[in-house]
């Protein structure tokens, strides 16, 4: 694949291999800069796992992806869609989805409702990560992300946390798929120990050159960054 980084392009070889990816769904892998991605959402150690051992997940953080790719949707090309469209369009879609997601993602639910109080609310997805041993539910948001979205997304997992998880199981996570967020809003609306995160998606596949750009912006911090 004339890939010159050669932490990158181990990384390749290591997921390739481990996941047993189509020669086309690895050049979709690689055109969508998975590893970028990957990368730009870890610390330094995170970085340097990324070469020696793949995509490794451990906790919750390690699902995250900055941003989330859905070229293979369809919907770049929709001047108008609806978080409904959104919504049908992944189902439409799920097995890409969930290699997209990553590692260990089952399906559960779409719409998924629960009450209380004669109250229903409904999480758009549910799924269930066996590495992570946890439930993940997913909110989508075509609009800006605002603080009641984040909110709305700690009761869901509240709720799970409270009354659906067995007792051997992990901490639900909470995954916000928008189409912009502001980082500063979820860190001041959020606990630090909140298991909610939220991650921008984009209907196109990314700029390499523009993540390679970041990658390397990010990697020059890590570098001056003491280590622990």
């Amino acid at each position: 694949m004339n890939i010159n980084n050669r932490d990158e392009r181990r990384f390749y070889e290591i997921e390739s291999g481990q996941n047993q990816w189509s020669l086309s769904e690895l050049k979709r892998q690689f055109n969508s800069g998975i590893y970028e991605r990957l990368a730009l959402s870890r610390d330094k150690d995170g970085l340097r796992a990324l070469a020696q051992k793949g995509h490794i997940i451990e906790k919750p953080e390690d699902v995250l992806k900055n941003p989330v790719v859905l070229e293979f949707l369809g919907l770049d090309t929709k001047a108008d869609y609806s978080e409904s469209d959104l919504e049908s369009a992944i189902i439409d879609k799920l097995e890409t989805f969930l290699l997209e997601l990553g590692k260990g993602f089952l399906f559960e639910s779409r719409q998924k409702r629960f009450t209380f109080d004669a109250d229903h609310f409904y999480v758009d997805l549910v799924f269930y990560n066996r590495i992570l041993r946890c439930y993940v539910l997913i909110d989508l948001k075509i609009g800006k992300l605002t603080h009641g979205d984040l909110g709305q997304m700690q009761m869901y997992v509240n709720y799970y946390d409270r009354e659906v998880k067995l007792g051997n199981e992990n901490p639900t996570i909470g995954m916000i798929l928008c189409k912009t967020k502001n980082d500063a809003l979820v860190r001041l609306t959020l606990p630090e120990n909140a298991n909610i995160y939220a991650s921008r998606y984009q209907l196109y596949l990314p700029s390499k050159e523009e993540l390679k750009r970041k990658l390397i912006e990010w990697s020059e911090i890590a570098s001056d960054m003491p280590d622990e």
